[in-house]
């Protein structure tokens, strides 16, 4: 870490909101009976994948419709990319008609990869409800008119700024730190 670096979520303090986002949705939306959880590709897929293992540690009965979801071509700016993009892997696997919709994503920021997650969602037919679920939301640099119904934690912070979320199956640990690349 570097001299400016400073973590926003340890271990535990991560551990705690992911219990508490999972309690929130429970009160929310009962059984999930008619809900499905959608992680955005790549990171948040982390996030959707955590909270479905919470909610079904708190009450193993749920029946938890999960999926992934990538955005890369309905990026807004797709076509300006100097390098191919390469898409992930989308894995919904259901019909969402009708159905209300936790949309997860690791970090909110300017807002365009949820509307392009939106856009995506279409695909799959036109849901019921849409709530937006957020591990961190960056504020005050919205792009677009988006906000998250659910949020771990709000994050102030400058534009040269960024926020990296580790997690322990892919990175060794669960934890958030906002830092200043080193090129900046």
């Amino acid at each position: 870490m570097g001299k400016n670096d400073r973590i926003i979520l340890d271990e535990k303090q991560f551990d705690l909101t992911i219990k508490r986002l999972a309690h929130q949705l429970i009160e929310n939306y009962n059984d999930f009976s008619n809900t499905t959880i959608i992680g955005l590709q790549p990171r948040g897929t982390f996030l959707a994948e955590r909270i479905k293992s919470e909610l079904l540690s708190i009450n193993p009965a749920f029946k938890i419709e999960s999926g992934a979801l990538d955005v890369t071509f309905y990026r807004d700016d797709y076509r300006r990319q100097d390098n191919p993009l390469i898409p992930s892997e989308t894995d919904v696997n259901f019909t969402i008609e009708d159905k209300e919709v936790i949309l997860v994503d690791d970090v909110l920021f300017t807002g365009r990869t949820i509307r392009s997650g939106l856009d995506a969602l279409l695909a799959f037919g036109r849901p019921k409800k849409v709530a937006l679920l957020t591990l961190i939301n960056r504020r005050y640099k919205r792009h677009l008119p988006i906000q998250a119904d659910y949020i771990g934690k709000n994050v102030h912070s400058i534009d040269k700024e960024r926020v990296q979320v580790s997690w322990k199956a892919t990175d060794g640990k669960d934890e958030v730190i906002l830092y200043t690349p080193k090129d900046e």
